[in-house]
This record gives C-alpha cells, sequence and structure tokens, in this order.
C-alpha cells in the first residue's frame, strides 16, 4: 500500500482534495464522494477560478497538503493544473474521466475526422494529460481497454469502478398494477444524445405490432426535435420534460417497461449507463443495446433483468417490447432478477470495494 493510503485509527483522517470546476451533485460524483467518506476519507474541496491556472491559485491561497488529489468526471481541463500541484506538493492524484474528449469528438459527435489535423492534435493532448494521472479510474472494462488502447495509459495505473445507482433513491418498490386493458407505459428517460439513439425508440414505436403500450420519452437534448418530428402522427408517443432528479425513481416505478440505450457509435459499446444502473437499482428490467460493457456472465444470462437488442436495430427493439407486453409473468420475474443484478453486480457495496482497491496505488 502506497504510505499516503494507510490509515491509522490514532491519527486524523486522510483527506481528499476534490479539484476542479465540477458539479458535486452529478450521480457520478455524489456516489463516490459518499463511498470515500464511509472508507475512512475527508473530502475537500478547491474550485479553482481559471482551470489552467488552478496551481497558483492553490499556492496563493496556501492550500494545506492532502493526502491525495481528486480530479472528478468530464474535468480534462483542471488536470493538468492539478497534477503540478500535486506533484509539486508530493501527492498522489486519481483522475475519473467518465468520458475521453477524443472519443466524445471523433467517434460519438463525429465533429473532428480520425486522422485530421485537429483530431491528431486533440488524441496527443488527451494522452499527454492521462499520464499525469497516478491512477486512471474506468466506469467498465470496456472503457479501461479504450483507456490503454488508444490514450496510452498503463494497465496498472487503471482500475475498473461501475458508476452504480444511489441507493437511498433507487430501490426496489411493490409491483405496480396497471388496470386491464391500460395501455401499458414504456418508458426511456434521457438526454437525447446520439449515444442513447433515442429516434430509435420512436421508430419502434411506429413499427410496433403487439399489446397496447404507451411509448413516453423523457428529457431533453439535441435530437429531442427529430424525434418530436418523427414522431407526428403517431399516438402511442409522448413527450415530457426533465423532472427533479428526487422523483425520477418514482417515475420509474410508474412505468412498466424500461428502455436503455441503442446507439451504435463505438463508445456506445463500452458504456453502462446512469439509466441501467438505476433502473436495475429499482427491481425493473431495462430493455437495451447488448454492449461488451457488461460482465460476460450477464451477457450471456437469459435472467438477468437485462433484455437485448441490436444496437440501432428499431424492428428488434419493437418485438422484444411486444414479448414483454403481452406476458406479465415475463415481466414480474424479469424485475425480481433486475434487483439482483442490481445487488450483486452494481451494488453501493460492490461499488465501495472497487473504489477501496483503486485506492491502493501502485509504486510510484
Amino acid at each position: 500500500m502506497n504510505p499516503a493510503f494507510a490509515l491509522d485509527s490514532g491519527k486524523d483522517k486522510p483527506t481528499v482534495l476534490w479539484w476542479g470546476r465540477f458539479d458535486p451533485g452529478y450521480s457520478r460524483n455524489r456516489i463516490l464522494r459518499k463511498l470515500l467518506a464511509e472508507l475512512g476519507w475527508q473530502v475537500k474541496d478547491f474550485h479553482p477560478l481559471f482551470a489552467r491556472t488552478g496551481d497558483w491559485e492553490a499556492r496563493l491561497r496556501r492550500l494545506p497538503r492532502p493526502d491525495l488529489v481528486w480530479v472528478p468526471c468530464f474535468r480534462q481541463h483542471d488536470l493538468a493544473a492539478a497534477s503540478r500541484w500535486a506533484k509539486s506538493h508530493g501527492v498522489p492524484l486519481i483522475f475519473d474521466p467518465l468520458i475521453s474528449a477524443y472519443d466524445k469528438q471523433v467517434d460519438e459527435r463525429g465533429k473532428l475526422k480520425a486522422g485530421s489535423l485537429r483530431a491528431k492534435r486533440l488524441l496527443r493532448w488527451e494522452r499527454a494529460l492521462f499520464q499525469r494521472a497516478s491512477r486512471v479510474l474506468a466506469d467498465t472494462p470496456a472503457h479501461a481497454d479504450y483507456f490503454t488502447e488508444v490514450l496510452g495509459v498503463p494497465r496498472e495505473r487503471l482500475a475498473v469502478v461501475y458508476v452504480g445507482a444511489e441507493e437511498a433513491l433507487f430501490k426496489p418498490e411493490p409491483p405496480t398494477s396497471t388496470a386491464r386493458g391500460e395501455a401499458l407505459e414504456v418508458l426511456f428517460y434521457g438526454s437525447f444524445i446520439p449515444l442513447q439513439a433515442p429516434q430509435v425508440v420512436v421508430e419502434a414505436a411506429r413499427l410496433y405490432r403487439g399489446p397496447p403500450v404507451k411509448w413516453v420519452l423523457l428529457g431533453q437534448g439535441p435530437l429531442r426535435e427529430l424525434c418530436e418530428e418523427n414522431a407526428r402522427g403517431l399516438a402511442n408517443v409522448s413527450f415530457e420534460d426533465w423532472l427533479p432528479y428526487a422523483e425520477l425513481p418514482g417515475r420509474i416505478h410508474r412505468a412498466d417497461i424500461l428502455l436503455g440505450v441503442f446507439g451504435v457509435t463505438p463508445k456506445a459499446g463500452r458504456v453502462i449507463p446512469n439509466k441501467v444502473f438505476q433502473s436495475l437499482a429499482c427491481g425493473k428490467a431495462v430493455v437495451t443495446r447488448s454492449a461488451n460493457a457488461y460482465p460476460e456472465s450477464l451477457i450471456a444470462a437469459e435472467d438477468s433483468g437485462l433484455v437485448w437488442t441490436s444496437a440501432g436495430d428499431a424492428q428488434s427493439l419493437a418485438e422484444r417490447v411486444a414479448s414483454l407486453a403481452a406476458d406479465a409473468g415475463m415481466r414480474h420475474r424479469l424485475d425480481q432478477a433486475a434487483a439482483k443484478t442490481s445487488q450483486h453486480w452494481f451494488s453501493e457495496s460492490v461499488v465501495r470495494l472497487q473504489l477501496n482497491a483503486a485506492l491502493q496505488l501502485p509504486p510510484a
């Protein structure tokens, strides 16, 4: 164990300094900060006025030396300054990127062409950044492979820590029964980005042939307008705006069938979205695209609470929903399996063990 991480009950708790212009209310951050506290860490924050000069601000403010510096998700622009300050104080640094800027701009959004001068420059910049961390976290094994193969992070510096769900909010409840003859509700919620492919949900509703269902798409994002246009004339499709985060579990429980993501981009195959963790934790089966991001035994299992479709395949999605809508017993069994899958693979206790292992840094 790295001496900086050794706990001694006779001393004060070790301190982890969360560095950057991050959102402490984002679910990934909330979960990890809670688990760090449970593992005996004091969590303190430093929000520099400017990301690039954060190390100078930290010196001017004479920040106390912590035992660990943590740069949370999406904060690549904070990493250089944080790593300079951490190195000057002999403190290890953990980076939890959650996404790659190169992956986002080149593979996911297609804003830059792979091999172009701008794409090469972005890749060089991000590869150099990732080398600055003592430990890089990945949210799935597939993302860990990407960080090694594309961004050059040595395997020994990587650790997988699943995103999970906040169990105080997302938890199973007694099943609600839909009145006889009333259409079941199929719920998609998200930020309407290509990875999620909400347009596939709308097309599935158009192709759907089965017992009556209502397709509901909840949220906001760049593809919402396209989805609304594509849904014109479909009486079985409706849209809802975002609701407060604390109300999301109740909304999940009111639905009969939950949807995950269906994108065809490479990144869509490397992630397990928040919505999948949250729905499983609520004891709700999820229809989603197959992906290597999931444990192999879950991919192969028939009773995991995860119902697989092919990426971008609206017909496959429509058929899976029709099968579930026609069989209440199957829905009940899969909901029960979903809760077990969440507890076994993705519970807070599992994520806490992964986090604790990640904190055991390799020798410098």
